[in-house]
């Protein structure tokens, strides 16, 4: 058994580090989201500030325990730059999600009152779209083998 769970691990090393290491960016950005909105955020200023901070976050895990990227350097500069660039169009795509879900959606349906529960599920949707176009960008065009 312990030795056929080893080889499961090994075989899907990236699929599962990725999946640890992005449910824990996604549980900061939500958490982060949920303070920054208590603190009286816009909409689109949290997206961004929760985001910038996410960045930064999974480009190291990724970088160290996904990807196990040993790029040093100029490939490491732009390695950097790839993975920013990436994660600010995926930054993008969730601030207007947000925008149109909560903002605009979530005024149609609630009013001027504020539904918390409305913008975690619009939240949660949101990084559901940018975690698995943030792996695909990871797998294809940042962290690539050679």
């Amino acid at each position: 058994m312990q030795q056929k769970a080893k080889q499961l691990w090994n075989r899907y090393h990236e699929q599962l580090t990725y999946l640890i290491f992005g449910g824990l960016t996604t549980a900061l950005n939500i958490l982060l989201g949920i303070v920054f909105r208590a603190a009286g955020l816009s909409t689109t200023i949290n997206t961004l500030l929760d985001n910038l901070l996410c960045i930064l976050f999974a480009y190291f895990t990724n970088r160290r325990w996904v990807f196990q990227s040993r790029s040093c350097g100029k490939a490491a500069i732009r390695e950097f730059g790839s993975f920013v660039a990436c994660r600010l169009g995926t930054m993008a795509l969730d601030v207007c999600v947000m925008w149109l879900g909560v903002d605009l959606l979530g005024a149609m349906l609630f009013g001027d009152s504020d539904h918390m529960v409305w913008f975690l599920f619009v939240k949660v949707f949101s990084n559901v779209l940018v975690i698995v176009l943030n792996y695909v960008f990871s797998k294809l065009l940042i962290f690539k083998k050679k």
